[in-house]
């Protein structure tokens, strides 16, 4: 008992010496009420094109899949928040997570640091590391390590702090002091689900995957349904409305990470300069930033959704 202790506080002062605003730490075990959520969602195609989410159920629910004869999960969370916004009100709107590097990378990077940490002070220690990159339903477990709760727009919320946080999880081989669950202090606000352009959060924690604009502009490959039209609110990448109307984010703090800074000439840039944009253009302003996913093409097309159906 003593060694759990002193290791479970030796990872959470390192975790925020690496920038990590918040860490929990949940048993390494399958998630039994999330089992059947997962199924439903499945079942009603709530995944839209997203294939890939049918793939690994198992591994999704229990950690020990991903890592053999793991303990615990470590659940992390690293702020994002900016109170700095694109200058051109009617300039295609980019979600604030990718005004900066790409946070696969940034994040990546501070979690392989704290598993070497915990491996150079603890001993043999094995483990992976996760950032939105594995199956694994990353705010599931936060929740359970008492990171916040899970809201109506199904983020995980954080009472002081709001929402615009990345997760990313540690699952390793050791067994370590659990942190419990937080109360739900979403109430009788539905203000993300009143405010939602296109409907897509169908029930309280339930998202249509198929019906929101960051799947239509990131995931969707094919074109973007007519009957989408006039709905975008003229997002081309991303959407942060159920974020932006939430009374919990009213507490959000700007970040500290210099990789997170937003890039000035995406701030910048005016309608038409979006709409005009070049495949050079864009391979040198987001080089970086996680609006490379999309591919030219893909944000091209997306421009030209919004620009042909609600100017």
């Amino acid at each position: 008992m003593p060694n759990k202790i002193k290791y479970t506080k030796l990872i959470k002062e390192k975790a925020k010496q690496l920038g990590f605003s918040f860490c929990g730490i949940s048993k390494a075990e399958f998630l039994l009420s999330e089992a059947p959520k997962l199924e439903k969602w499945l079942k009603e195609n709530k995944n839209g094109k997203m294939a890939y989410m049918e793939n690994h159920f198992d591994k999704r629910l229990d950690p020990t899949l991903l890592v053999e004869d793991s303990k615990s999960v470590v659940s992390l969370m690293y702020n994002y928040f900016t109170p700095k916004n694109q200058l051109d009100s009617l300039a295609p709107k980019i979600s604030k997570y990718a005004y900066g590097e790409d946070y696969h990378d940034v994040i990546k990077e501070k979690l392989k640091e704290l598993l070497l940490y915990i491996q150079l002070e603890i001993g043999e220690v094995s483990g992976r590391c996760f950032v939105d990159s594995a199956p694994i339903l990353e705010r599931a477990w936060a929740a359970k390590s008492g990171l916040g709760w899970i809201g109506k727009n199904g983020n995980l919320i954080n009472k002081g702090n709001g929402s615009f946080y990345f997760l990313a999880e540690l699952i390793i081989d050791l067994e370590l002091n659990y942190d419990g669950v937080v109360t739900d202090h979403c109430g009788t606000c539905t203000a993300c689900i009143d405010a939602c352009p296109t409907q897509a959060i169908v029930a309280p924690t339930i998202i249509d995957g198929s019906k929101c604009i960051s799947y239509f502009t990131i995931e969707l490959k094919e074109a973007i349904p007519t009957s989408m039209k006039g709905k975008f609110d003229n997002w081309a990448f991303g959407c942060d409305v159920c974020q932006d109307v939430c009374p919990w984010n009213k507490f959000s703090k700007p970040h500290q990470e210099s990789k997170f800074e937003p890039n000035e000439q995406l701030l910048n840039m005016n309608q038409q300069d979006w709409q005009e944009i070049t495949e050079q253009v864009f391979s040198q302003l987001f080089k970086k930033s996680a609006v490379k996913r999309t591919k030219y093409n893909g944000l091209k097309r997306n421009i030209d959704f919004i620009r042909n159906t609600e100017s």
